[in-house]
């Protein structure tokens, strides 16, 4: 322990702080920006607490077992007891007690520098000056966390100017290709945005989401897929069908030709070397997502990550009724986009409509606010499905092996609509050369009604 004559620290508190972080899977994300090492008053929590921000930077589970090793490997001298003494600990107002701990840390602070001040204000063996300028020096290191977060206008004018130039200069905004120039052209996925994707079922969501993160990883782009119908095997056959062109039934069911072969072992070649991650945990639970989402961000630096889809995921939320747990979802989705500075894909249900099955957001599943969390919404629409046209302005589109991609809500981006070919064999959704126009039908009307 720190050799002091205050008691501006509470050890019970560091030692259900350090209980909990080491009994629950996801409890350092909520406290992560509220703690240092120097919050821990006790030399032995402070280590404790360090070995468990290096296991979490690399991607690693910090728990009662695996702590140890590490503790080891970091030389610190120790025994099993004292790791399990820590480990009975346990408070379930996590948040708050880290708010304590990082209070007193900043007391112990305005301590030392008030005892740095009565120790050079009763001498002269230092210039004043100097001892204004490192009190001030403190002062600022105290509060500096604050003043990393909170910022005027004018701090981001920069930014803003920049945008501008580069608009005049014709210079694009940096974001993840979709393969559809449509959204390329406005910047593609951008960072921190949460994009939902929603259609009625066999539309093709999970197709549309594949061909996205087909496109984004062959740009170099490192995603990361969390499907809670289909393995990352399943995923993987339906990018083979794409990039080969062979039907995902053939490929998983029949033999393939010499030809097909051939093609298949090209679509291996190249889908084997794309930064694409899966997590194949039969896991619908928003924290273990969220969890695993921190973890390959810091472990694989991933820029992307698709989710299918929203009405699926588990929300630990007592008393929720199933539009709040949705929306809930949605809005943590979008903190974990802006948190981490990558962009979310996540797919959801809309509402079925037999009378009228094109698409709204009015018919998002289970919560409107779906749309209120998302920067972009995508709706996905093929009336071939129903036996039906597209409406104005691609009446005469044809709508056989074709869709409509309606971006209903583009923040910074606008909405607009615009239609793509859709192989159905590959389940591929890809740019269209020229829409295809149905073919022209004279409408005969009788010279002699009587």
């Amino acid at each position: 322990m720190k050799n002091a004559n205050y008691y501006l620290y509470d050890k019970e508190c560091e030692l259900c702080v350090l209980g909990t972080l080491l009994s629950e899977r996801n409890a350092i994300h909520q406290v992560r920006e509220l703690l240092n090492p120097k919050c821990f008053y006790v030399d032995f929590h402070s280590e404790v607490y360090c070995a468990i921000l290096a296991m979490t930077d690399r991607g690693d589970r910090a728990d009662i077992v695996n702590i140890m090793p590490e503790l080891k490997k970091r030389n610190i001298k120790f025994k099993p007891y004292d790791i399990a003494f820590i480990a009975q600990n346990h408070t379930f107002d996590l948040v708050q007690y880290a708010c304590r701990l990082n209070e007193l840390e900043k007391r112990r602070s305005i301590y030392d520098m008030g005892q740095y001040l009565v120790t050079n204000g009763s001498n002269e063996s230092e210039d004043i000056e100097d001892v204004i300028q490192s009190a001030n020096d403190k002062l600022s290191s105290i509060f500096g966390s604050l003043d990393n977060h909170v910022k005027m206008a004018g701090d981001y004018m920069s930014e803003v100017y920049q945008r501008v130039n580069d608009n005049l200069n014709s210079i694009s905004i940096p974001g993840t290709p979709t393969g559809f120039h449509e959204i390329d052209d406005k910047g593609g996925f951008q960072p921190t945005n949460l994009i939902v994707c929603a259609a009625e079922s066999s539309q093709g969501k999970t197709a549309f989401a594949n061909a996205i993160a087909l496109t984004a990883a062959k740009s170099g782009t490192k995603i990361a897929f969390y499907s809670m119908e289909m393995s990352g095997a399943q995923l993987m056959t339906r990018l083979a069908a794409i990039e080969s062109g062979i039907p995902v039934s053939t490929l998983t069911n029949e033999k393939l030709t010499n030809e097909q072969i051939r093609s298949f072992d090209r679509s291996v070649a190249s889908l084997s070397k794309l930064g694409i991650y899966f997590d194949d945990r039969s896991t619908s639970n928003i924290e273990t997502i969220l969890a695993s989402i921190r973890s390959i961000v810091i472990k694989y630096h991933v820029q992307g990550v698709v989710i299918d889809y929203l009405q699926i995921l588990t929300i630990n939320k007592k008393g929720s009724n199933v539009e709040e747990a949705i929306a809930e979802a949605a809005r943590r989705l979008k903190n974990i986009a802006k948190e981490l500075n990558i962009w979310v894909l996540a797919l959801s249900q809309l509402s079925r409509d037999n009378q009228n099955p094109l698409p709204s957001v009015n018919r998002l599943r289970g919560s409107g606010q779906i749309n209120e969390a998302a920067d972009i919404t995508i709706l996905l629409y093929r009336p071939e499905v129903y036996n039906k046209r597209y409406p104005e302005p691609f009446q005469s589109t044809n709508p056989n092996g074709t869709a409509m991609i309606d971006i209903a809500k583009g923040r910074n981006v606008g909405v607009f609509k615009f239609i793509v070919g859709f192989n159905a064999a590959t389940t591929h959704f890809y740019e269209l050369n020229e829409r295809p126009i149905l073919p022209f039908t004279e409408n005969k009307s009788d010279d002699n009604p009587f």
